[in-house]
């Protein structure tokens, strides 16, 4: 199961599932990391082992969190002093807030997820702005707007950022909307809620726009969370790919950002080998 498999089905309130990925043997702790990257990981990418098991071996790591959960999988990260980064939504990728016949739904189960969101000690939710279907980017901004609009005083009150995620369209999610920063940061602006700000997912912007330490610096009061991954493939972030991951952290620590980073890779080793190697690259 890819990624936009794994959020549909999240969405409709199934189980987390996603690809296998090979061996689960618990790693060993390593040395302390230094503090300046909050370190999360999405649990999609490791499908083949239970949540338990990638919470212990994260706990060992120094990763603070295991995110994109759904709300019966929320409670599990605390028993291993972990945090859930970010709550699966109401939304899904292709079926977002870019369509004003999807707002009383999208916001009724916003009303009820939020409360819960908050209970649970997590500070973020993620929403989708949909595909385009046809419809111009302008008028998709004005209907996410409207949507988010009618979300976000709740979001106000209870302290809990609502982010939308920028992803590709040009390779993984054809037809996506919210596939470029200006766009995104254009609906963050015109929302206006310091509780609504942007998924920066540094693999999906580098294929759609490359630029990534420039954007993240003169966007970083836009930006609420981040994602990783190899370009191209989405495999580990390592010498392999095409991004250095050193310097876009070291911008990212450097701009003052105290959020979570989270590990969105799809491992082609060992999975826990080579999301410890990707938290030694990013601990800067």
């Amino acid at each position: 199961m890819d990624r936009r498999a794994f959020v549909t089905a999240a969405a409709a309130g199934m189980g987390a599932m996603a690809v296998p990925t090979g061996a689960t043997r618990m790693q060993p702790a390593g040395p302390a990391l230094k503090g300046r990257i909050r370190h999360s990981v999405c649990r999609w990418c490791y499908g083949g082992m239970s949540l338990e098991d990638l919470c212990r071996n994260a706990a060992a790591m120094g990763i603070q969190s295991v995110e994109l959960l759904t709300e019966q999988e929320w409670s599990v990260p605390a028993r291993f002093g972990l945090t859930c980064a970010v709550a699966m939504g109401p939304t899904s990728i292709s079926q977002g807030l870019n369509r004003l016949e999807r707002h009383d739904r999208i916001v009724a189960e916003s009303e009820r997820l939020l409360p819960m969101v908050k209970e649970a000690g997590i500070p973020q939710m993620i929403v989708f702005s949909g595909n385009r279907a046809g419809q111009d980017d302008a008028e998709g901004l004005k209907h996410c707007a409207a949507g988010l609009k009618r979300i976000t005083p709740l979001a106000e009150s209870l302290g809990v950022t609502v982010i939308m995620e920028l992803l590709n369209s040009k390779v993984d999610h054809g037809d996506y909307q919210c596939d470029r920063t200006p766009w995104g940061v254009a609906l963050v602006e015109e929302v206006g809620s310091e509780r609504f700000k942007l998924l920066y997912d540094i693999y999906h912007m580098q294929i759609m726009e490359g630029d990534v330490i420039r954007t993240i610096t003169d966007h970083r009061a836009h930006i609420s969370h981040f994602h990783t991954g190899g370009v191209p493939g989405r495999r580990e972030i390592d010498q392999s790919q095409e991004l250095f991951y050193p310097a876009i952290m070291r911008a990212i620590a450097d701009s003052g950002f105290t959020g979570y980073v989270a590990q969105e890779f799809i491992p082609s080793r060992d999975p826990m080998a080579s999301l410890r190697e990707a938290i030694s690259i990013c601990d800067v």
